[in-house]
């Protein structure tokens, strides 16, 4: 499958059911999940379902969370990109990877590439990302990519509060 984004290091193409296997390796950690509000997945059934919903959101929205893999071997690290939040109809940045690819930026030249293809491929006006309180290295990345912070707030109703972070097409 062709990658949709191009970086540096990394590609970023559509997930797919091929991707079951190492998918469900980085949904199944619990290092992975810790920030995340999400527990870690139990099946590889549970896995193609996620995997099926992200699919779905390709034929709906025209974007999605992406396979993101090295270029230098093609190995998958996780996964970075866009999801529609319909709850607060905003669209969100996320990104998630194996523990071992933590901590050498991937994450920021993933994210400042997601948001370029965001405002200048899908048109958008506004991107927003969410994270934990707990989970500095997010933040962290969310502010290397120029997102402003926006609010501390529940991410659901009666929900602790996290941290919402917003770019602006026209605050590039």
């Amino acid at each position: 499958m062709k990658p949709l984004i191009d970086t540096e290091r990394l590609l970023l193409r559509e997930i797919t059911l091929q991707d079951t296997d190492v998918m469900f390796q980085l949904h199944s950690n619990p290092d992975v999940q810790k920030y995340t509000g999400e527990p870690p997945i139990d099946s590889i059934e549970e896995m193609e379902q996620a995997i099926q919903t992200r699919i779905n959101d390709y034929k709906k929205y025209g974007y999605g969370r992406w396979a993101t893999f090295l270029k230098d071997g093609m190995h998958f690290i996780g996964w970075a990109g866009l999801a529609y939040l319909p709850e607060f109809d905003k669209i969100d940045l996320g990104y998630r990877f194996l523990p071992k690819y933590w901590g050498k930026g991937y994450a920021t030249e993933a994210s400042h590439a997601i948001l370029a293809y965001g405002f200048n491929n899908l048109l958008l006006k506004q991107i927003i990302a969410i994270a934990l309180k707990e989970n500095k290295a997010s933040i962290r990345v969310m502010e290397k990519v120029g997102m402003k912070f926006d609010k501390f707030a529940p991410y659901e109703e009666g929900g602790e509060d996290v941290v919402w972070y917003q770019l602006q097409k026209n605050n590039l």
